[in-house]
């Protein structure tokens, strides 16, 4: 069977929803447990979809002197 391709968008919703079934609290010891293990994953996923787009887009930004790496808004200067 093919593995399901990724989607980010889905997975952040499906980690919203995770989050709302564990804050509510009233589900099973190993439901919770499967639950976390679900959103975990996704979490380790969808932070190497954003790795990965960020190194792209540190490839993409273009200068008079050619391609240069610059930091994002958010990225602290050093």
């Amino acid at each position: 069977m093919a593995e399901k391709k990724f989607v980010f968008e889905t997975a952040m919703k499906r980690l919203e929803e995770i989050v709302k079934m564990l804050e509510q609290g009233d589900a099973p010891l190993d439901k919770s447990l499967a639950l976390f293990e679900e959103g975990t994953e996704l979490i380790r996923k969808c932070g190497q979809t954003l790795d990965t787009a960020e190194q792209k887009l540190r490839l993409l930004v273009q200068t008079p002197e050619g391609p240069q790496a610059v930091p994002f808004e958010g990225e602290e200067k050093q």
